[in-house]
């Protein structure tokens, strides 16, 4: 049994998902605050350019059923533009009631990597991630995210680049 150093943080799915695809990635964590019923992670005040940071959004369409989207915590989702590429007429988001039966993950920890592997949904990232290189997305709890290669992950999880932000 091998011991642990003091100041390791313990690896969650998806950084061992990670590690087992030996993609490299960097864990990082922020501060998180309760807005309304939901925790979120606190980024303004932290030493990391906000719009590396991404955030997984989960919807449903008629033709695919749930599908992710993949965009800047400081931009919009363009539901249009994800049902167009998805292959749907419209898409909607599902309700934070049906969140964590239809991803395995609650509000706020939602992670492209983990939700495909567990489910295989169809999961588009904004194509600027493919520009930055590495992005930061959750890595399945709340106030835990990696930072990765975009192009590593989307191959990871079988994604696509795509325009989908407003």
């Amino acid at each position: 049994m091998s011991k642990k150093k003091k100041n390791q943080v313990h690896k969650t799915l998806v950084e061992q998902i990670l590690d087992k695809h030996k993609i490299p990635f960097v864990q990082m964590e922020f501060p998180t605050h309760k807005e309304g019923d939901v925790e979120q992670i606190t980024v303004d005040h932290v030493d990391q350019d906000e719009h590396q940071i991404f955030k997984t959004l989960v919807l449903t369409g008629k033709n695919t059923g749930p599908v992710v989207g993949v965009v800047p915590v400081d931009e919009h989702l363009d539901e249009k533009k994800l049902a167009k590429v998805s292959g749907n007429k419209k898409v909607n988001m599902v309700p934070l009631k049906d969140l964590l039966k239809t991803t395995g993950y609650q509000h706020g920890a939602n992670t492209p990597i983990g939700i495909w592997e567990k489910f295989h949904y169809p999961i588009y990232v904004d194509q600027e991630a493919k520009d930055m290189g590495d992005i930061i997305v959750s890595s399945g709890q709340i106030g835990r995210s990696v930072k990765v290669d975009a192009q590593q992950m989307v191959d990871l999880i079988g994604g696509k680049f795509a325009d989908i932000k407003e």
